[in-house]
């Protein structure tokens, strides 16, 4: 991490106007996308196949060709240097080899039997050695991952209310989509019912005393969290964070579940083996299976025991039956199990995150530079293969510092602008992040035009600050 100290100002009416001529020109250079769009509009709500795919950008939604390695391909011609790599799913590159063999292998012989396959063996067992907990289950997405897990720990510990930290993301479920307004639980986005908030507790990551008093009452099942926090920038653990947490949830009965869709891009064993960290359960997505849809939820002997079916389950009264409910029609189909075993066999390497760390540190310290040279109060955040940058003179150790330090016109500027010039990089909840197939070419060329746009914006004369912490 590195601090600005040097305080430098931008003018937000400039840069206002300077994102309304790259709105301009990222349209008239993108005829295709945007008749795309219109033709969508007569059969998809917002003419996209999902709203996240118009929420995410400040701008149209261009429409995507084809990918390979660290790039891809708009429907105009347009190439970019993908530095967003779709939300950490693309960590391993578009269509790696390995990946492209094992499905095509796989999809001629069948991919959906909803019984199981030998791959499944394989990929377990190397998710128990790579990771640490010895039993698991696979699902399609991390969010149904995280629903199993706070299934199973709500029926392990007895208890219904689950706890998460301010800033965090754990996909698109009820119990975790819920924030704190004026002091009370919420339904953070609207169809949530009213009730996951009267069953959820928020607090600020880094704040031990709050999760304390959060914890003290001992009615908290599951306590998630990502081992830094990578939806409200990067916000990365206070030294011995970690380590008072598990002391506090084992103190109070708490189970602990550690959410690495986002971080598995970090280390081999991920940031849970990295800092040694010891959950009762671990969740993985997105890259898992080179986005292929493969996520998996891991955990110990004890709680991999209420996954068996009582004797007298389907003897239940009426039509309940006493029975976990987990699982799914698709779950741990025999494509997404080859494209598992392919991934971490042959792109997920050892080696392959000993050079995405490498990279990710050569694209830090070029924002730290860049900034440097630009006397801008900006600080930077590393977390491997991931990188931020925070418009505040020091890094935000929470989402409240976080939230307050953002400046959405100055980001909204900086993504057009680097998407003009072939850059595709994160959106304002993310800075850029390296691929397994990145290299340190890609990595100067990243570098070279967000110097360009920095030098351009410290440049800029007649000062609004921006809101630094």
């Amino acid at each position: 991490m590195h601090a600005v100290g040097k305080p430098g100002r931008v003018d937000l009416e400039r840069i206002e106007k300077l994102k309304q001529e790259e709105d301009v020109r990222f349209v008239k250079a993108r005829p295709r996308s945007m008749a795309l769009l219109e033709q969508g509009r007569r059969s998809m709500p917002r003419g996209v196949p999902m709203s996240w795919m118009d929420d995410l950008w400040d701008h149209p939604p261009m429409w995507v060709a084809e990918g390979s390695g660290a790039h891809f391909t708009d429907v105009d011609g347009h190439d970019y240097l993908d530095m967003h790599i779709a939300d950490a799913s693309a960590f391993c590159g578009h269509a790696p080899g390995p990946l492209v063999r094992a499905v095509n292998w796989q999809i001629e012989r069948g991919n959906q039997f909803q019984l199981p396959g030998e791959d499944a063996i394989w990929v377990a067992e190397h998710l128990a050695r790579r990771y640490g907990l010895p039993k698991w289950q696979f699902t399609l997405s991390a969010t149904q991952a995280n629903t199993e897990v706070i299934r199973l720990a709500r029926v392990a510990t007895g208890r219904d209310i689950i706890l998460v930290f301010d800033g965090k993301y754990h996909g698109h479920l009820p119990e975790t989509m819920v924030v704190l307004e004026e002091g009370r639980m919420a339904p953070e986005m609207l169809g949530l019912p009213p009730w996951a908030s009267r069953h959820a507790r928020v607090v600020q990551f880094n704040d031990v005393s709050a999760l304390e008093a959060a914890l003290a009452p001992g009615d908290v099942a599951l306590v998630i969290t990502e081992p830094a926090l990578t939806n409200a920038g990067i916000i990365r653990p206070e030294p011995e964070f970690h380590s008072t947490l598990r002391d506090i949830t084992r103190a109070t009965g708490t189970l602990l579940a550690v959410d690495e869709t986002h971080t598995l891009i970090s280390a081999y064993g991920g940031l849970t083996r990295e800092w040694g960290l010891e959950p009762d359960f671990l969740t993985l997505g997105k890259s898992l299976a080179a986005g292929v849809p493969l996520a998996t939820y891991g955990m110990t002997e004890g709680l991999a025991r209420l996954i068996a079916p009582p004797e007298d389950a389907w003897e239940a009264a009426g039509d309940a039956v006493r029975e976990v409910a987990t699982g799914g029609t698709l779950f741990a189909n025999a494509l997404s199990m080859a494209a598992g075993k392919a991934v971490l066999g042959e792109v997920l390497t050892e080696e392959a995150f000993d050079r995405t760390t490498r990279l990710g540190h050569r694209v830090a310290t070029g924002i730290e530079a860049a900034i440097d040279e630009a006397s801008l109060p900006w600080s930077v955040l590393r977390l491997f293969a991931h990188s931020y940058y925070a418009f505040a003179p020091r890094p935000p150790r929470n989402a409240i510092e976080y939230r307050s330090a953002e400046v959405p016109e100055l980001r909204a500027l900086m993504r057009v602008y680097l998407a003009n010039r072939g850059i595709w990089e994160g959106g304002w909840w993310r800075g850029p992040a390296v691929s397994v197939a990145h290299t340190a070419e890609d990595v100067d060329r990243y570098l070279s035009v967000l110097r360009e746009l920095i030098a351009e914006i410290s440049g800029v004369a007649g000062a609004v600050t921006p809101r630094f912490i």
